[in-house]
């Protein structure tokens, strides 16, 4: 199992919340603060899972970011987990149409967090 995870989100706080929650089990968490540099991150750690903020300031938010990855075929399997205070159904539809693997609505709690994550690094696994 890939143990890298990047977490691109730009609120420090819930940045740290996220890292500090998956810091452990040797897992390797690395972070971005916006889109553009999230997408650069994925390019060279190709990370197990992404953790992936929907609004970001920048030129990308987390649905464009999707989208990037799901286009370039060297990182188009990389599982990501849009993390958003958007629940709406029409925000989960847009993260599929997008291409993210899971969509985790904050609040959302820390275990529900790890067991997304090692679900998604373990099926990411398999598929690689």
């Amino acid at each position: 199992m890939n143990k890298i995870i990047l977490v691109i989100e730009d609120q420090p706080e819930i940045r740290k919340l996220i890292c500090m929650t998956m810091d452990y089990d040797g897992f390797e968490v690395h972070e971005a603060d916006n889109g553009d540099t999230g997408l650069k991150m994925i390019k060279a750690l190709r990370p197990g899972v992404v953790l992936l903020d929907v609004m970001m300031p920048g030129q990308l938010d987390g649905f464009q970011v999707c989208q990037h990855v799901r286009a370039d075929a060297e990182i188009a399997a990389t599982p990501i987990v849009m993390l958003t205070a958007r629940g709406q159904q029409t925000d989960l539809e847009e993260g599929r149409r997008a291409g993210c693997d899971d969509y985790l609505t904050k609040p959302f709690s820390p275990l529900q967090l790890i067991e997304t994550v090692e679900r998604l690094a373990s099926s990411a696994t398999r598929r690689r």
